[in-house]
């Protein structure tokens, strides 16, 4: 069985946040089975991908996608990953349609090769500042809000950029505030820099103590700020270690997300 690892939303080898991409000729093998594999695979997201029947109305190809502790039911990098996959080995051209556990996605490449995604907006509903939550982030909130069922995050808005850049967050405490885990997030200092917006996004409660780059938190995280700075063109900057950028339209319930990606393993499952 062929495994590739792609990064995904960067155009540079070891950057980015790097995804497992698993596809079959068929339907997919037992849960188990798949969780194993990206249980080995030991990455943010492992996509599991087969082609549905010729002539199906909806979608082209099924997908999936597993942390190394749980099925996730909305993954951005890993579908730009594997949409990646599909027009550099010719299995796909233009526009393919995704059928996930959110609904019908789908990822247009480009002619420079940057894919776009098209996703299900996650709405955001304001609540009052959860107890724990500063003393968690080691940071004050200046807002919080939830996010939609699809991804099950608090998203926390902080002061300043380098406030989001400095968090030591207690993990284990932040898995107390919410289903998948917490998006930290702040204006950029400087915008000419080529980016609107920072975030940090810890998930503790499906294996990930912080991850790279998150498509996903950008279908909350486009609605906020362009609400905030009335554009709805937007670039996010994920401030990890590894960093990324993810460009962001908002069109109502619908966010289009924009990256790039680059295959960096190419290898055989033997087991």
């Amino acid at each position: 069985m062929r495994i590739r690892i792609v990064d995904a939303f960067t155009d540079r080898p070891f950057a980015g946040n790097p995804a497992g991409v698993v596809l079959f000729d068929s339907a997919f093998p037992e849960d188990d089975r798949l969780q194993q594999i990206a249980a080995e695979v030991n990455l943010s997201e492992t996509a599991f991908a087969h082609p549905l029947p010729a002539g199906s109305q909806d979608a082209d190809w099924a997908l999936r996608w597993f942390t190394p502790a749980a099925e996730v039911d909305m993954c951005g990098h890993a579908t730009l990953a594997t949409a990646h996959v599909l027009h550099t080995t010719g299995l796909a051209s233009g526009t393919v349609r995704f059928a996930a556990r959110c609904g019908l996605l789908s990822a247009t490449t480009h002619d420079d090769g940057s894919i776009t995604m098209d996703f299900p907006t996650s709405p955001l509903t304001p609540v009052t500042i959860p107890d724990g939550v500063a003393a968690a982030l080691g940071a004050t909130p200046l807002s919080t809000h939830d996010t939609s069922e699809h991804i099950g995050d608090l998203v926390v808005e902080l002061a300043d950029e380098k406030t989001v850049r400095a968090l030591e967050p207690d993990i284990r405490a932040l898995a107390r505030h919410s289903r998948r885990g917490v998006i930290a997030t702040a204006p950029a200092e400087d915008p000419s820099r080529g980016y609107d917006y920072v975030s940090r996004c810890f998930f503790p409660n499906v294996g990930i103590d912080e991850d790279p780059v998150t498509g996903s938190a950008h279908t909350a995280l486009a609605p906020f700020w362009s609400a905030r700075l009335g554009e709805q063109e937007l670039t996010g900057l994920q401030a990890s270690a590894r960093t990324g950028l993810v460009r962001t339209t908002l069109l109502g319930d619908r966010t289009l997300l924009t990256g790039s990606a680059v295959t960096v393993i190419d290898g055989e499952l033997l087991a």
